[in-house]
C-alpha cells in the first residue's frame, strides 16, 4: 500500500485529511475519469468544463474552471506519479517555468499529492499541497483551500455514491 511519505512542512504545506464513506477504487475513479473529474472537481458555483487526462508519469492533467460569472481559468498539470486505487502526485509548478508570465493574482504554483488507503468500506483520503515557499501557501490558503478542497471533496463523496 502507498502512503504519503512526506512529512508536511507547516510552512509549505497545505493538508485535508478524512474519512469518506466510499471505497478507493471509486475514489480513484473520480480523479482519473475526466467525465467524472467534471462533475465534482471545482467547489459550486464553479463548475468544471473541460478536462482531459493522460494517466502516466510526465501526462497530462488538463482542466478548465468557469467562475459563476462565466469566466474560464484553464490549468494544465503534469503527473509525477500513477499508483491506481492509492495515490496521486501531479504538480502545475511547470507551467511556470514554460510560460513565464503570470496570468493575474490567481497563479499558484505547487505539487498535490493525493493518497487513499482502505478504511473499511470507506477511504482514508489524504490531500497534501505543497508550495515553493510561504507566500505562496499563505496565498493559497486565504484563497480557501481548505474550504474549497473540503466541499470538493463531499462533491466528489456525493458523484461517486451515484457512479
Amino acid at each position: 500500500m502507498t502512503r504519503v511519505n512526506v512529512k508536511p512542512d507547516p510552512r509549505l504545506d497545505l493538508l485535508l485529511e478524512r474519512v469518506v464513506d466510499v471505497p478507493p477504487e471509486l475514489v480513484w475513479a473520480a480523479w482519473t475519469v475526466p467525465e467524472h473529474v467534471k462533475k465534482w472537481f471545482t467547489p459550486a458555483p464553479w463548475t468544471t468544463v473541460d478536462c482531459e487526462i493522460d494517466l502516466r508519469p510526465g501526462g497530462i492533467f488538463r482542466f478548465v474552471m468557469r467562475s459563476p460569472e462565466g469566466q474560464e481559468f484553464p490549468n494544465v498539470g503534469c503527473y509525477l506519479e500513477v499508483v491506481k486505487n492509492e495515490k496521486l502526485v501531479w504538480t502545475v509548478a511547470l507551467r511556470l517555468a514554460i510560460v513565464r508570465r503570470a496570468s493575474g493574482p490567481t497563479l499558484l504554483s505547487f505539487t498535490a499529492i493525493i493518497a487513499l488507503e482502505p478504511r473499511g468500506s470507506g477511504t482514508k483520503y489524504t490531500a497534501l499541497a505543497m508550495h515553493r515557499d510561504e507566500e505562496g501557501r499563505k496565498r493559497h490558503e486565504e484563497m480557501g483551500f481548505h474550504d474549497g478542497w473540503g466541499k470538493c471533496l463531499d462533491q466528489l463523496v456525493a458523484y461517486a455514491k451515484k457512479m
